[in-house]
């Protein structure tokens, strides 16, 4: 029966051995399987005899040691008995501490000893130790499979991660951050960086945006790394990879640094028509940044695996760079356009420059105060403020004279005046972006009295965003000179205000913008005054609020 001492074998290979232990036990030998050392790990015994302990141990180490000897009978003159021993897995690391080897005891019986019998049980032998081979590299190939696969996986989900979360309206920073931080978890090294080009002191320099871990990179590694990386890229390499692993770094690098690894963030530049030919030269690509990781944890160097892995992750990277960039320059784009239309509502009115702004400004200060109460966000707030900049845009269509006109209107004028909010509109409704602050554009002037236009709403019908702008509008109006009378003070305005709650002014938000800070607020407004608010530039209009638009 079946003896098992130990075993450092898995649970089926086990099974295996044990069932061809029984069916030798039943041909009437000794089966043993034993370790670098001899020490049995597996032992089926008939019972008929015994196996001497140290003649096996022997056996089995002679036969790891000199494979040239395994599926050989083997003769033993100080003990009688003959053996047949094989080997399962050979010797190996520098010390050879690991190896198994299988031994047939056949012992002293004489139909053990005939040649023909001999021959069977070798031969037998043989084929179950091929086929126990066979089936030990298949399990390591399945697990070398599994391994790759999930290692795929991973990184698949890690590409998958960072490009659902390209994001344009993020800053590059945060991005890259996240970059770094995801390739982290699935390859072990150091420390790893993100350097990005960007301008300082009119210079073009390559700056530490994102990292992790321990790495070392100052105002001298950086040109260094990028001239290194430009200089495998001209010789036709994607990435620069340098280790002393094989003996010796080609290029000199800081003695805490074994290996590297180095990968361009690129961007393709396009090119101007040849004034030989006159015709456009292929795209080029230029290194806007890099990627760079050092020192491999848990293997010797970086390979071509982790070279395609951190290609894919730069190639993401520099998209969305690219893409940041390109939408910055959108915004600007954007951000002009309605500068210059603003600037050119206002210009028709000397009384009025600078209204729109003002507005707009009021207008997020009352939307930020109103925040919590009404459970506005950032991106309402900012559309908020873009409806107050662009209130009166719809005075395009308004003659200039009758903007300027001194004196009494007539109603004919008046009605064509009230006009200016429904001309707004229409001219909002042709641009997709701009449909979410239309009611706001539209809405400025009607009063919760229902006596305002240009449709006569009142109460909870104005939309919010209405209600807001409006307050915004009239205070600034109150406080600014006009062609009909001269600049009210804030105290007067704020008692203004007072007079009109529940008539032409919501009562809830006129309340919370007369608790706020005003003074503070005509403070910021005086020209010259502001420099900032929040994250936007008073005289410039928001990033933010202009990214709530175009995304």
């Amino acid at each position: 029966m079946p003896d098992t001492i130990a075993t450092g074998l898995i649970a089926s290979e086990i099974h295996e051995l044990k069932n061809f232990g029984g069916r030798l036990t039943a041909l009437g030998v000794n089966f043993a399987v034993c370790d670098f050392e001899g020490r049995p790990l597996l032992f089926c015994k008939t019972g008929a005899f015994e196996t001497d302990p140290a003649r096996l141990a022997k056996i089995a180490c002679d036969c790891l040691k000199h494979p040239d000897k395994k599926n050989k009978s083997q003769d033993d003159s100080s003990a009688a008995g003959r053996y047949i021993s094989s080997i399962l897995v050979p010797l190996t690391g520098e010390k050879k501490q690991t190896g198994i080897a299988v031994v047939i005891d056949l012992g002293n019986t004489p139909d053990m000893n005939n040649q023909q019998q001999l021959h069977s049980l070798t031969e037998l032998l043989r084929l179950f130790v091929e086929k126990f081979i066979a089936g030990r590299k298949s399990v390591e190939q399945m697990d070398m499979i599994s391994s790759e696969l999930a290692q795929t996986y991973e990184e698949l989900v890690l590409l998958y991660k960072i490009s659902t979360n390209m994001e344009i309206v993020e800053p590059d920073a945060n991005f890259l951050q996240m970059a770094c931080d995801s390739l982290t978890e699935i390859v072990g090294v150091e420390g790893i960086a993100i350097l990005q080009e960007k301008t300082v002191d009119d210079k073009s320099r390559f700056v530490l945006v994102a990292g992790a871990g321990v790495i070392d990179i100052d105002d001298r590694t950086t040109p260094l790394l990028h001239s290194r990386l430009q200089d495998e890229l001209n010789k036709g390499k994607e990435v620069l990879l340098d280790s002393d692993f094989d003996g010796s770094f080609k290029y000199e690098w800081p003695k805490n640094i074994h290996n590297i690894i180095v990968v361009p963030l690129t961007s393709k530049v396009k090119t101007h028509p040849s004034q030989d030919t006159g015709y456009k030269q292929p795209l080029t690509a230029r290194v806007i940044g890099m990627l760079v990781a050092i020192n491999r944890l848990d293997k010797p160097d970086f390979d071509s695996t982790d070279a395609k892995l951190f290609t894919s992750v730069a190639s993401e990277c520099a998209v969305f760079v690219e893409n940041n960039r390109l939408f910055g320059d959108l915004k600007e784009l954007f951000i002009g356009s309605l500068k210059a239309l603003t600037r050119s509502i206002d210009a028709k009115d000397r009384y009025t420059r600078g209204h729109s702004e003002r507005v707009g400004f009021i207008s997020k200060w009352i939307a930020e105060h109103l925040a919590e109460d009404e459970g506005l966000d950032q991106e309402q707030i900012q559309k908020i403020y873009l409806a107050g900049l662009l209130h009166d845009i719809g005075k395009i269509g308004i003659d200039e004279k009758l903007l300027c006109k001194v004196g009494r209107l007539t109603a004919k004028e008046k009605n064509r005046l009230r006009m200016h909010p429904s001309i707004g509109a229409n001219i909002l409704s042709g641009i997709r972006q701009m449909r979410d602050i239309i009611p706001g554009v539209l809405n400025h002037h009607e009063r919760v009295d229902g006596k305002g236009y240009p449709a006569g709403i009142k109460g909870d019908q104005i939309p919010l965003m209405g209600k807001i702008v409006g307050l915004a509008d009239c205070f600034d109006a109150m406080t600014s000179e006009r062609v009909y009378r001269d600049t009210m003070s804030v105290d007067k305005a704020i008692a203004e205000i007072e007079n009109r709650l529940g008539t032409q002014f919501d009562e809830k938000i006129a309340t919370v913008f007369l608790k706020s800070d005003i003074l503070h607020l005509w403070d910021l407004m005086q020209e010259g005054a502001v420099k900032t608010y929040g994250s936007d530039d008073f005289t410039q209009y928001g990033s933010a609020a202009v990214g709530t638009l175009i995304t």
